[in-house]
């Protein structure tokens, strides 16, 4: 049994979403998340117009200590295009945050595996190199990021996000 950290059961969880788009540089393009008949969609349109190029929600702050869990699940259905699941703490500086990527197949629901290590200290989309290793006990953000270098329309489905057990595997 999987505990459920985020469940896009509630309506109300996409209020707790906030977007943040490549406008903050200049950039023109646009996402956000809503809540679709118990899912959450995480959608809208990247742009490389103007330095742009990335689109981003992300939660409101919440300290979660998942000390005991070995990583996190998604239950996704994608559209071909890579994300990144993004994970602030106060390990890091302001604007920095744990990234790991993935990229599920076009139109079929999965359950993704994410341990500790797959996730990387990022600032601006370069690695952090002397970043310390992700502490979950020290997590107070999710969010969700597409910037993979490409135009166009995107559109990542996500039931639930929760804590692995150990028993999964990738």
């Amino acid at each position: 049994m999987t505990a459920h950290l985020i469940d896009f059961q509630h309506a109300a969880e996409a209020k707790r979403w906030q977007a943040i788009n490549d406008d903050v540089m200049g950039g023109v393009s646009l996402g956000n998340l809503q809540v679709q008949d118990g899912v959450g969609v995480f959608s809208g349109e990247t742009s490389l117009e103007n330095n742009g190029g990335f689109a981003s929600v992300r939660r409101e702050r919440e300290a979660m200590d998942l000390s005991g869990a070995p990583g996190l699940l998604l239950d996704v259905r994608g559209d071909g295009r890579r994300y990144q699941l993004r994970l602030r703490t106060n390990q890091l500086f302001e604007g920095a945050a744990y990234r790991a990527l993935f990229q599920p197949p076009t139109g079929e629901w999965q359950r993704l595996a994410l341990p500790w290590h797959e996730f990387e200290a990022v600032f601006r989309g370069r690695r952090l190199e002397d970043a310390p290793p992700l502490d979950p006990a020290a997590l107070r953000q999710v969010g969700l990021l597409i910037a993979d270098r490409r135009s166009g329309p995107f559109r990542l489905e996500l039931e639930w996000i929760g804590k692995m057990n150990g028993q999964e595997s990738k």
